[in-house]
C-alpha cells in the first residue's frame, strides 16, 4: 500500500491549492482517506476525509475546503481556497478502513501560504 500526497507550494494568503493524493493498493471507495496537516511547532490535525458515503471537515476549514475522491485513478483531492497563513503546514494523506483508524500514511506535502 502506498500514497503519495502532492500539489503543495507557495500560495499567497486568498489564494487556492489543490492536493492530490495517489493511492495504489487501496481502493478509495473501500477505504477512508483522510488529510492532515502538522505546522511547526504544533501537533497534527486531522483536516478533512472521505468515506464511503460521507465527508468530514475540521472547524477550520468548513467552507473552503473540499475533499472529493476519483475512484477511476485511486486519488483523493482536498481543494483548498481563501487559504490563510494559519493554513501553512505539511500536509499529510492517510487511508484505513474506517474513519479515525489510519494504517497507511503517505510523505507529506508542504503548503505554504505567505505574501
Amino acid at each position: 500500500v502506498q500514497l503519495q500526497a502532492s500539489g503543495g507550494g507557495l500560495v499567497q494568503p486568498g489564494g487556492s491549492q489543490r492536493l492530490t493524493c495517489a493511492t495504489s493498493g487501496v481502493t478509495p471507495d473501500h477505504y477512508a482517506i483522510g488529510w492532515f496537516r502538522q505546522a511547526p511547532g504544533k501537533e497534527r490535525e486531522g483536516v478533512s476525509c472521505i468515506s464511503a458515503s460521507n465527508t468530514y471537515y475540521v472547524d477550520s476549514a468548513k467552507g473552503r475546503f473540499t475533499i472529493s475522491r476519483d475512484n477511476r485513478k485511486n486519488t483523493v483531492y482536498l481543494q483548498m481556497i481563501d487559504l490563510k497563513p494559519e493554513d501553512t503546514a505539511v500536509y499529510y494523506c492517510a487511508a484505513g478502513l474506517r474513519v479515525g483508524s489510519y494504517d497507511f500514511w503517505g510523505q507529506g506535502t508542504q503548503v505554504t501560504v505567505s505574501s
